[in-house]
């Protein structure tokens, strides 16, 4: 049974119509007009649609860009359901021919966090859907990526999550002098069709069984409502600064909840005064409860 699931992105014009199954073979196609759908019998029918601005079609999703004249929440039941009758009738995404010869370039920026000793790398693919941390090359079982990265002998620790790498560096080098480096070495491994992360191989160590559905569904009511404030409020900042916030424990006769900072906020100078206090304030607020208290622990 085909299911396409809707997912908002950082850019409210844009949204995501997730499949299950891989859609390419590691490519990306952009289209910014009918004209250049030649390739893609399904792009080339969304643009009838009068809304419809860009489509992209990467790993197991088409993101959709529209113009102004119409909002999602109007449209995109709609839209999902004319890509599911497309897949269900035969149609094709991407012509065969095009999907196994044509090599898309990646492109990879670099950003800068707000801990100088990290510096985050974005992809404009999905990478991984497990974070996975490494402090040191031993960890790297799962990364043939990290294992690399740490070839380099500035490099400290590596995290990667969604579509971004975060590398820590040591403090004798410079991210003026690195960063194109970097930008590019990681470029080119993706280019090539190299495994960057490979989830089956994530030791199913604590840490990640905490992010498990069973796990939570063990927990107390006021823990699980602590974890979906960090998720929905919370966690998509700390990732856009290079970083991850998860749910360590929730104390009820004390009040204290402690939460691990990890990728660019762990050891970050600021970070763990200025989540604490954001995420004391926030969740004090949201579950009427002036006695929390929240200690943030460096991964």
């Amino acid at each position: 049974m085909l299911k396409i699931s809707i997912k908002n992105t950082n850019n409210p014009s844009i949204l995501k119509f997730e499949l299950e199954n891989q859609i390419t073979r590691g490519q990306n196609f952009e289209y910014k007009n009918i004209d250049e759908t030649k390739n893609s019998p399904l792009a080339m029918q969304l643009f009838y649609l009068p809304f419809v601005k860009t489509v992209y079609i990467s790993g197991n999703f088409i993101a959709i860009e529209k113009f102004s004249i119409v909002e999602w929440p109007d449209v995109q039941d709609e839209v999902a359901q004319q890509i599911e009758d497309f897949i269900k009738n035969g149609g094709e995404i991407i012509k065969a021919e095009e999907n196994s010869t044509k090599k898309t370039p990646v492109t990879i920026y670099a950003e800068t966090t707000p801990n100088p000793a990290v510096q985050k790398f974005v992809c404009n693919k999905l990478l991984t859907k497990t974070l996975l941390e490494c402090k040191n090359i031993d960890d790297t079982l799962a990364s043939p990526l990290a294992k690399e990265l740490f070839k380099f002998s500035y490099v400290k620790e590596v995290f990667i999550d969604e579509n971004y790498i975060s590398v820590s560096k040591y403090e004798i080098a410079d991210w003026n002098e690195i960063t194109m480096e970097l930008r590019s070495f990681i470029k080119e491994y993706i280019e090539n069709g190299n495994i960057v992360v490979d989830e089956s191989l994530i030791k199913k160590t604590e840490t990640h069984t905490k992010q498990q559905e069973d796990y939570f569904d063990k927990l107390d009511v006021t823990s699980q409502q602590i974890i979906n404030i960090l998720e929905e409020y919370i966690k998509p900042a700390v990732q856009g600064d290079g970083g991850n916030i998860m749910f360590e424990s929730y104390d009820d006769n004390s009040k204290r909840v402690k939460v691990i900072l990890q990728g660019a906020c762990s050891g970050c100078p600021s970070s763990t005064f200025t989540l604490k206090n954001g995420i004391e304030n926030m969740l004090r607020q949201m579950l009427n409860d002036n006695e929390i208290i929240v200690e943030a622990i460096n991964a």
